[in-house]
């Protein structure tokens, strides 16, 4: 099953896909706002928000690593691509102005949550620092919550979790 989103209203519809060939079109009508809308089979001309079932952990589009996220509830993963300085983390929402937002139903995920900021440190290499931006639910790392005001580096691999979310940091493999 796959879904797509109505571009008036951000409403998800669900469709299976293996119903159509590659290259097909089809008309969708959102059920929320009526609009019409038409998609192709197999081609994307938009960013594609929502990655496939399997997305390849080691995708670095910056080439600063990338966090995988997972939701606990519908075991949906995703995995967005960091770039150098502050990589804010939050829900996606039309308009949101986090830089690295990804879909969620968990209502606990603020659409602010918290930064990851990349930068180097002396030596050159890449170094990851997470704070919390003053979150309803708090980000939790090995499972103790971070203080406010408190940045905490992490490293390839450190879990970290926003609500019932459960997000794996993804570094630059040097």
């Amino acid at each position: 099953m796959k879904r797509v989103r109505c571009p008036k209203c951000d409403n998800y519809i669900t469709f299976d896909e293996t119903q159509y060939a590659a290259g097909q079109s089809l008309v969708f009508k959102c059920d929320v706002c009526g609009r019409e809308f038409g998609i192709r089979i197999g081609v994307s001309k938009l960013r594609n928000m929502q990655k496939d079932d399997h997305p390849d952990e080691q995708e670095n589009a910056g080439g600063c690593g990338s966090i995988v996220v997972i939701e606990n509830v519908f075991h949906y993963k995703q995995v967005v691509p960091l770039h150098m300085g502050d990589n804010v983390i939050g829900r996606y929402q039309k308009g949101n102005r986090a830089n690295c937002t990804f879909e969620t139903v968990d209502p606990s995920v603020d659409l602010n949550h918290c930064t990851i900021n990349v930068s180097r440190d002396k030596r050159g290499n890449l170094r990851y620092t997470l704070s919390d931006n003053n979150s309803n639910t708090g980000t939790f790392v090995d499972n103790v919550e971070l203080r406010p005001r408190e940045r905490r580096i992490i490293e390839d691999g450190t879990l970290f979790t926003l609500g019932a979310t459960s997000i794996l940091l993804r570094t630059k493999g040097e």
